[in-house]
């Protein structure tokens, strides 16, 4: 039994580890990208753009460290009028899908938001079906779904 439970631990304990692996790498990549686009390297950029917490980034010294030293040192100056207009026009092209990305990005954290409301209920729908019973037929099944769903 207890050999199990070690199994179990060790496996969650991967699991973990990958999962942080896999944002540190998300971190930096978003900084790279904001790094790339010219924009401020904050802690709120970096969560936005990563999809992380900022709990990750401040308990991560690494990347903390980084984003602190980001952070302080002087961004260039983007404010210089281009020379030509192909210029121009790649810059406001460049902006627009930058902003496309931040509103995909923000409705696809909204759609996952959603589904794990969805998720929520229909656990709560089947523990509700499974604690009045098993057994009874599926006709009472629906009305008990309905009338949980409704209240």
């Amino acid at each position: 039994m207890t050999e199990s439970r070690d199994r179990r631990t060790a496996v969650l304990a991967a699991a973990a580890k990958a999962k942080s692996q896999n944002k540190t790498r998300d971190a930096e990549q978003a900084i790279r990208r904001l790094i790339k686009r010219g924009e401020p390297i904050t802690f709120q950029a970096v969560q936005r753009e990563a999809g992380v917490s900022h709990a990750f980034l401040y308990n991560h010294p690494e990347l903390r460290q980084r984003i602190e030293n980001l952070r302080s040192r002087p961004r260039p100056n983007t404010t210089e009028a281009p020379t030509d207009s192909d210029s121009t026009l790649v810059i406001t092209l460049t902006r627009q899908i930058a902003d496309l990305k931040k509103q995909h990005h923000q409705q696809l954290l909204a759609l996952r938001d959603a589904l794990e409301r969805a998720h929520g209920e229909n656990l709560d729908l089947r523990r509700e079906l499974a604690r009045r019973g098993a057994n009874q037929s599926p006709t009472n099944a629906v009305s008990i779904a309905t009338s949980f769903s409704t209240a």
